[in-house]
């Protein structure tokens, strides 16, 4: 009886272990040219805070997952043929891009800014843009916003495919500002040596048209089995201090609905 039970026990065992074998992988996308929210390390590992938070989920869901580098206007095609799962790179939830992917709920918030030379005369108007070169991120929100607002008011609008290269240019004064998500640019520029003598400029932009309701992780369309899963995930890291502890590595205010200053 005893080796029936042991006999038993095994064969379970092996047949847990074959299920989680051949359990596939979440394959998460991300552009890791986005600090403070992911950049690489000098060893060419990911590092940031979307990492750190993408790592978290997947303990809690107690599943494996591998990250797929992707730019980020690439991110949502990725999605679409199957190449990823899940998209946890910085991405509002808008709806537009409802339309095209399904969203958890946000994971953070912020704002958009203007960042131009330190004083910098710009009121609520935006007239003073007229003549002035904006770069931003090809396919982001941003991009969008200053195509629709920050043009008709005069300013050039220049895309590129990273925001680090946005930065280059900005220093070298190819460009007189840029306008993207207010954090990324506190901490990833204006915090930096480049970005000495210059600051946020005008008045906070949060119109939800724009820039939707906060920071999600997007999924294919009808893809519920793992959109309830992170969905639940997120929930459950907030609840235990997980999420408090991350950000805590990389801010000194509540992100999940704040507006730094």
């Amino acid at each position: 009886m005893k080796k029936l039970v042991l006999l038993g026990a095994l064969a379970l065992s092996v047949l847990s272990m074959q299920a989680f074998a051949d359990e596939k992988p979440l394959k998460i996308g991300i552009e890791a040219a986005y600090p403070p929210f992911a950049s690489k390390a000098p060893d060419g590992s990911i590092v940031g805070f979307d990492y750190d938070i993408g790592n978290a989920l997947c303990a809690e869901m107690k599943v494996k997952c591998t990250w797929v580098e992707q730019e980020f206007d690439g991110l949502i095609p990725a999605l679409k043929v199957r190449k990823i799962d899940a998209i946890l790179s910085s991405m509002s939830i808008t709806e537009d891009r409802k339309k095209s992917v399904d969203f958890t709920t946000r994971y953070y918030l912020t704002p958009a800014r203007l960042v131009m030379k330190e004083g910098t005369t710009l009121s609520a108007s935006l007239d003073e843009l007229k003549g002035k070169k904006i770069g931003v991120q090809r396919g982001s929100i941003h991009d969008r916003f200053a195509k629709e607002v920050l043009a008709p008011k005069g300013a050039t609008v220049v895309p590129y495919s990273s925001q680090n290269e946005i930065y280059l240019d900005v220093e070298a004064g190819r460009l007189d500002g840029t306008v993207a998500d207010a954090t990324l640019l506190q901490d990833g520029f204006l915090k930096t040596p480049a970005g000495k003598g210059y600051a946020f400029i005008g008045p906070a932009f949060t119109d939800p048209k724009y820039f939707g309701d906060g920071i999600g992780i997007a999924v294919r369309k009808g893809d519920k089995a793992n959109l309830d899963k992170i969905n639940a995930a997120i929930a459950a890291i907030r609840a235990n201090g997980e999420y408090k502890k991350i950000q805590d590595k990389y801010f000194d205010f509540d992100i999940y609905g704040a507006d730094p200053k």
